[in-house]
């Protein structure tokens, strides 16, 4: 049984580790919000020890080390410009790191993370779970054993509808969330690189605080590109009453993601497991395209 503990207690993503955590057969000892809304707790660990400050957290972390209860992972599901700090302080404190995506918001910050897991020998995994989706792995065998050298054509469209709140909260500060492409997109982003390889041309077509599409020309593909939080989107042009819309469109051939994203994170946490999770080198070109996009006019 490994020990873990984890930051972001109280964001949305937490109950998928919380999950996933249980679901391996491991225990959480410690968790960590500055919101104290977390009585989700009670129904995975409810022995776990809770702190609302930082620093009375990190404490219990030394203490726990102190007498001889090892951390194995820090999870980490802050707000995203947090991840960095967080990811840091879990290498610090000796143990391996779990990061929600996207691990940082900017290429160099990934860079001194790598060169961090050199000086410490510990790992950093970040969650790209759709890797694991069986759809998606069956689609790459079939690229990858493709020799006709074809482009093929491809539509994505992710509308997410969120209310006035996501304005208001870290999510719809550029500067804290990356903007939407690196908050709602690296998913997507990360899988379309994964499977159709580099980067040749990237354009983006529209951008506001809801909205961003675009182009963009792969190696082995030609993607138009969507994402949506506007509800208005969502009702007016696709499934009236749908709480999302995920779909991947490849040569006129739908992939639904809209109702298959269950059990995707413990599937990510067996491979970490079991030494064979992904690593920081993996999200680099994802990283690289998000920031590229956030910074286009």
């Amino acid at each position: 049984m490994k020990n873990f503990v984890l930051i972001g207690a109280a964001g949305y993503i937490a109950p998928k580790h919380f999950q996933a955590i249980k679901e391996t057969g491991n225990n959480l000892l410690a968790a960590m919000d500055p919101h104290d809304s977390v009585g989700i707790l009670d129904s995975y660990f409810p022995d776990t020890d809770f702190f609302t400050e930082f620093e009375r957290f990190d404490r219990h972390c030394e203490k726990l080390k102190r007498q001889g209860k090892k951390i194995d992972y820090v999870v980490v599901c802050s707000p995203n410009y947090l991840h960095d700090a967080h990811c840091r302080f879990g290498l610090r404190i000796g143990a391996d790191v779990i990061c929600e995506k996207p691990v940082v918001l900017n290429p160099w910050n990934l860079e001194a993370l790598i060169e961090m897991e050199k000086e410490t020998g510990k790992k950093i995994y970040p969650i790209l779970q759709l890797r694991y989706h069986p759809e998606i792995i069956a689609l790459k065998e079939k690229i990858d054993n493709e020799q006709s050298g074809k482009k093929y054509k491809v539509e994505l469209k992710y509308i997410t509808p969120r209310g006035k709140w996501y304005h208001y909260s870290w999510k719809g500060d550029e500067h804290k969330s990356g903007g939407l492409a690196a908050n709602i997109g690296i998913h997507f982003f990360d899988l379309l690189l994964w499977i159709f390889g580099d980067v040749v041309k990237v354009n983006v077509l529209e951008k506001s605080n809801t909205k961003v599409s675009g182009f963009l020309e792969l190696q082995k593909a030609e993607v138009q590109w969507l994402l949506s939080i506007d509800s208005d989107r969502l009702q007016r042009k696709y499934v009236s009453g749908a709480k999302s819309f995920r779909v991947l469109i490849i040569d006129g051939v739908a992939i639904d993601l809209s109702n298959t994203f269950e059990n995707l994170h413990t599937m990510t946490y067996n491979n970490i497991l079991n030494n064979s999770g992904l690593n920081l080198s993996d999200a680099v070109k994802s990283i690289d395209l998000v920031y590229n996009i956030r910074n286009m006019k």
